[in-house]
């Protein structure tokens, strides 16, 4: 209950996220600035942490942030674990999680770090081989490829700003209860 005194709950707690995000903001930009492989900000539900920072770091080489929002700022690395943890199959999950972990070794191999620590040209590069014809990861990739794309243009993001969003017959709502809709048309 808001008295006349101070702010309310609601008012102090708006504040002080405020507050944290620009702090947070503030601390994150020199780290980006050097170069450094950005922390998964984020808990996996079907991979490892090095599993879920290769696949952030491919999701965002895949699904760049250019003048729309990124793979990352989308939300894609939590779409695809979620899609591993509740609907690939056992061999599709064993095959994305081994494919991540590929990236991982081809990574080391090539240029002696984790492939979220490589350069992005160096990721590239790395996902580049995978997408060749004779790639013996070409399974792996076009699978995860497939999943972040979906993944992407099904987001808020990707539906409302990567493309043209037309509002008729009404305005984007991701995930609505079904006691919301009620019972479906039938034609």
């Amino acid at each position: 209950m808001a008295t006349s005194a101070g702010p309310n709950r609601r008012e102090a707690f708006t504040g002080f996220a405020l507050t944290m995000g620009v702090l947070s903001f503030g601390l994150a930009q020199p780290v980006a600035a050097q170069g450094l492989a950005q922390a998964v900000v984020w808990a996996a539900v079907a991979l490892t942490p090095a599993q879920a920072r290769a696949l952030d770091a491919a999701a965002e080489q895949i699904m760049p942030a250019t003048d729309t929002p990124g793979a990352r700022a989308a939300g894609v690395p939590q779409f695809v674990d979620r899609a591993i943890a509740g609907w690939c199959d056992k061999a599709q999950a064993a095959r994305l999680r081994g494919g991540l972990d590929g990236l991982d070794t081809d990574a080391r191999a090539a240029h002696g770090s984790a492939f979220a620590d490589l350069t992005p040209a160096q990721q590239t590069a790395i996902l580049a081989g995978y997408d060749s014809s004779g790639a013996s990861q070409r399974p792996f990739f076009l699978t995860l490829r497939e999943l972040i794309t979906i993944g992407y243009f099904t987001s808020k993001p990707g539906a409302t700003v990567a493309l043209r969003y037309d509002p008729i017959p009404g305005p984007y709502y991701g995930c609505v209860p079904l006691k919301e809709i009620g019972r479906a048309w039938a034609l």
